[in-house]
């Protein structure tokens, strides 16, 4: 597997760590439906939080979290849609966003919760 991938697969379980440890209850993980992706699907105070993880080796380039684009919020608000509509859900609905710098060795995450709202 490419080094890329693995950073990005031990930033989501970091990130998944760090939801569990603030009392969030994980739904799913890498949910998929066609080309539709949502990193985390969690829930805490019948919130739901869509979560997506961004995870560097350093920040040189700027912090994880610039990389989340208009193109990927729509297409993280698209997955939102359909997941609820599947799942029949009546619930808030927040996106947060989980970046993560991590050499390995050492790490930080730092959340951020309603990064970004759905638009009309």
């Amino acid at each position: 597997m490419a080094e890329f991938h693995e950073l990005g697969k031990s930033g989501e379980l970091l990130a998944v760590q760090h939801f569990v440890s603030k009392g969030y209850k994980i739904l799913e993980t890498n949910w998929r439906k066609g080309s539709l992706e949502i990193d985390i699907i969690a829930i805490k105070n019948d919130v739901l939080v869509i979560a997506e993880v961004k995870t560097r080796s350093t920040n040189y380039f700027g912090e994880p979290e610039e990389f989340v684009t208009k193109s990927k919020q729509k297409n993280l608000i698209r997955a939102a849609n359909r997941y609820i509509l599947e799942k029949d859900l009546d619930v808030e609905t927040r996106f947060d966003i989980i970046s993560v710098l991590t050499n390995g060795l050492e790490h930080k995450i730092h959340h951020i919760e309603d990064a970004f709202y759905p638009t009309l």
